[in-house]
């Protein structure tokens, strides 16, 4: 039995992998999330950081020209922010359905249920576009005014010009984001890296010719997205036809309950994780404004950007691990797994470190690319606060969202949805509304809400996941000797 540091033994025999999986699946993908798990990790973590650092830094880019429309412009990037991830955390949630099953069939040798998994999944993605877009254009002012935007009427118009625009390219949204889940599904590591990083670039240079050129205020901000993921779409549409180890042709589709069931077990708790996350945003930013008003909420979704960019490399190392695992699982090598829990966990806690330490030290320079326009200069010193505060919630994020990800490629979605839950929309929600409210800290005891409530989510969330993969150990183990 392997000891978990992968030191005794070769953590898989590649050449009887690919004997088992046939010629077909000897891409470098395939031999990626089929080798060792640590180099695995690492392989798939790597681009995926860059291309999640420019998707990010789009965001942090997105919010410096909307600064220059003054502080209600940047609250409305606030309050669109939960209906944003509710959507695009679904979109996600089937991207990571796709990356689960497609890896475990692929793993089994089954190319054929591979491809037709894809195919649900782009099935799926239309069905979702078609709701997310009419149910957004018939509710979105309804769902603003609950969220508080409705306290300034500038607010309003401002999320409202923004949201419309952004909700009716849903289409672009979703597929975009379940694409990416096909591709890693497959090891396809380096497509998925230039798509994001093409995308958030196209992105980078549409903003300020629609926002100021364009004078669309923003709206322009909403066309600049739609556009650049509508282009991305077309580009991953022509892999998919003539450049991925997945074939997408259509005459190959037979519907299948199961492969849906499979999906959907994954795919449907994962994106209910990122619409708890959406609600989570929403009530923190009705306890803001409650405390503080927009200005708090301009604060906060500006901070979240920088503190998202910290730990971007942390995420991409969570996110190669469900394909891993998933892969790991599929080839019946459990003891890999809990090799990958440790090892994604000690890499991922380093980096954090090193990330949440420059964030604290060039807090007040960040903090100064937001606040260069008179109506925004007020803020300065509360965005420094705030990323000097949120470097401890960077440091304990490994241990909770490697748990996520483990339960998501062993096909346990509805446990990541458990964890998600008690972590986030319990812990962090309570934490923050007695620190807020009742004990008088305002917008401070939310940050230091989030905080504590993250730090408890991911303590429960490590325990349960090393103990459930130990007892999968254990029982196989039995069925071994039995």
């Amino acid at each position: 039995m392997n000891n978990g540091d992968g030191n005794d033994k070769d953590i898989i025999d590649d050449k009887k992998i690919n004997n088992d999986i046939g010629d077909d699946f000897k891409t470098e993908g395939v031999s990626t999330i089929l080798g060792d798990p640590k180099k695995a990790i690492l392989k798939l973590s790597g681009p995926m950081i860059i291309a999640m650092l420019i998707t990010s830094f789009y965001s942090l880019i997105d919010g410096v020209w909307v600064a220059g429309l003054g502080h209600n412009a940047l609250a409305a990037i606030g309050f669109i922010s939960p209906i944003f991830l509710m959507v695009m955390g679904f979109s996600q949630g089937l991207g990571v359905g796709a990356t689960s099953v497609i890896s475990r069939f692929i793993a089994k040798g089954n190319k054929t249920k591979a491809d037709n998994a894809a195919l649900h999944i782009i099935l799926l993605t239309v069905i979702f576009a078609i709701i997310s877009m009419v149910s957004m254009g018939l509710f979105l002012h309804p769902i603003l005014e609950i969220l508080g935007a409705g306290v300034t009427t500038e607010a309003m118009n401002l999320a409202l010009s923004y949201g419309n625009v952004l909700f009716a390219g849903s289409i672009f949204l979703v597929f975009t984001a379940t694409a990416y889940g096909i591709l890693l599904g497959e090891g396809n590591v380096k497509k998925t890296t230039y798509a994001m990083s093409f995308g958030a670039i196209l992105n980078i240079i549409l903003d300020p010719i629609f926002i100021y050129v364009f004078n669309w205020g923003m709206a322009g901000v909403g066309f600049a997205t739609v556009v650049s993921l509508g282009i991305v779409s077309v580009i991953i549409l022509y892999w998919f036809r003539r450049d991925t180890y997945i074939n997408f042709s259509l005459k190959n589709f037979d519907f299948n309950k199961n492969i849906l069931k499979k999906i959907l077990a994954v795919g449907m708790p994962a994106g209910a994780e990122s619409i708890i996350v959406a609600l989570l945003e929403g009530f923190l930013i009705m306890i803001l404004v409650t405390v503080s008003g927009t200005d708090a909420v301009a604060v906060y979704s500006l901070g979240w950007v920088v503190i998202m960019i910290a730990i971007v490399p942390v995420l991409s190392v969570t996110d190669s691990v469900v394909p891993v695992v998933g892969a790991s699982f599929g080839a019946e090598r459990y003891e890999d797994l809990e090799i990958i829990q440790n090892y994604s966990i000690k890499i991922g806690t380093l980096i954090a470190v090193m990330t949440a330490l420059i964030t604290f030290i060039l807090a007040p320079y960040i903090a100064g690319l937001f606040t260069y326009s008179p109506e925004t200069t007020a803020l300065h010193n509360l965005i420094t606060d705030f990323l000097r505060v949120m470097t401890l919630f960077c440091i304990f994020i490994p241990a909770g969202y490697v748990s996520l990800s483990i339960f998501q490629g062993l096909g346990k979605g509805l446990y990541s949805f458990i964890l998600n839950l008690v972590s986030q929309l319990i812990f962090i929600v309570i934490f923050a509304y007695i620190l807020a409210i009742p004990l008088g800290m305002g917008q401070y005891g939310v940050w230091w809400g989030i905080i504590f409530g993250n730090i408890i989510g991911s303590i429960i969330g490590f325990t349960w996941s090393k103990l459930y993969i130990r007892k999968i150990i254990a029982f196989n183990s039995e069925n071994e000797v039995f």
